[in-house]
């Protein structure tokens, strides 16, 4: 269960710049596109790093996939700290 502290620290996968580091934490689609998401792969727990912004494009689980704006406004990841 998350508290309403780390609640806040959640943020869109769309407002992430290239090159940074996150993990997936929630999303919220309808049925379709939550669907589709999982079955790509995007499961909450998972660490993920932008590499292309337009279209959106992470590298996950070792491999690349690319999102469309309004798809990543529904992902919630939480930033991680870069050494």
């Amino acid at each position: 269960m998350t508290s309403p502290q780390d609640n806040e620290r959640l943020i869109a996968l769309s407002s992430l710049s290239l090159g940074q580091k996150a993990k997936l934490m929630a999303f919220s689609f309808d049925t379709e596109h939550g669907e589709r998401i999982q079955k790509a792969g995007l499961t909450p727990g998972e660490k993920l790093e932008v590499v292309r912004l337009d279209p959106i494009e992470i590298k996950i689980r070792g491999y690349y996939l690319s999102l469309s704006k309004h798809e990543a406004d529904h992902i919630k990841v939480k930033l991680l700290k870069t050494p």
